[in-house]
């Protein structure tokens, strides 16, 4: 058998990064886990142990640090534009970066009704992301979300699907419809005012979850999707995976009880994972802008 490296790329993982604006009384902050991954010519590391083209992990993770304290952190997706641009266009192996940015929430904590200044507390479970990949060609950046989770108690139905002698699954016109959304986007280019594109794409998704009846969680992702090319112009691409969290009604026939829809079983697992990718037409070819580390987060 002849072997042979067909890829490779190495980086530091989940650098944790808190930056802290306090030029004023009133601080802001911005929590990151950062992680970073440069791609060149490094087979000699792989295959001689080889290091002397190498940028230790260590260095990129003071990298981090170091950016957060002289450029500030005004977005995720800008942040990791920074630090995979000047991996590319500033260490000369590298011929291809992709730094990877999730954002934890926090909201100001209130004191008698009005915000703290320097207090805050972790906001849910929904988290930001941010994907950027640079490269001689330019650099192209892919923002989102994981963790948010929404459901509606009506407006979802499940029927008329394949059946055969394993199905137990009943048709129903009426049921809750949850999900744990993961969605991913890809803009055609930069400048991208971050902050407000993603509050709006967040804003397009959760309006067409809750308006739009479904007559599957597949047929939700296309409008949701869909919706989202047609309001946000910057975005050309969108990428989701929605488990399906199923409710089932609870029997409360042994205690003489009807439960005409009001209590539910939230199901752990297993569960149904519907993925979809919606494409703008014309959009540019994305490169390596979807290629993640295995070991990714």
């Amino acid at each position: 058998m002849t072997a042979r490296l067909h890829a490779h790329q190495y980086g530091k993982a989940e650098t944790r990064v808190v930056r802290i604006v306090r030029d004023t009384p009133r601080h802001e902050i911005r929590d990151l886990n950062v992680s970073t991954a440069l791609r060149g010519e490094f087979a000699a590391a792989y295959l001689d142990g080889d290091q002397s083209a190498v940028l230790p992990t260590d260095t990129q993770k003071n990298m981090a640090f170091a950016y957060a304290k002289e450029h500030g952190v005004t977005s995720p997706e800008a942040f990791a534009t920074l630090l995979a641009r000047h991996f590319v266009d500033d260490v000369a192996p590298v011929t291809g970066a992709l730094v990877e940015v999730q954002e934890y929430a926090w909201v100001r904590v209130l004191v008698d009704g009005v915000e703290h200044d320097h207090t805050w507390v972790r906001s849910g479970q929904e988290v930001r992301t941010a994907s950027v990949t640079a490269d001689a060609d330019g650099t192209t950046v892919i923002a989102g979300l994981r963790d948010l989770t929404v459901l509606k108690s009506t407006g979802s139905e499940f029927r008329g699907f394949l059946t055969d002698g394993y199905t137990t699954l009943p048709e129903t016109s009426d049921r809750v419809l949850a999900t744990s959304l993961v969605a991913r986007w890809r803009y055609a280019g930069t400048p991208v005012h971050f902050d407000t594109t993603y509050a709006r794409v967040r804003e397009v998704m959760l309006t067409t979850f809750a308006t739009r009846h479904s007559l599957a969680l597949q047929q939700t992702l296309w409008q949701m999707g869909e919706a989202v090319l047609d309001a946000v112009p910057e975005v050309v691409e969108i990428r989701f995976a929605a488990p399906n969290k199923h409710h089932f009604l609870a029997d409360l026939s042994p205690f003489g009880l009807e439960n005409p829809g009001e209590v539910f079983f939230a199901a752990d697992r297993p569960y149904g994972l519907i993925e979809a990718v919606v494409v703008r037409d014309g959009a540019p070819d994305a490169g390596d802008a979807w290629t993640r580390s295995v070991g990714a987060p």
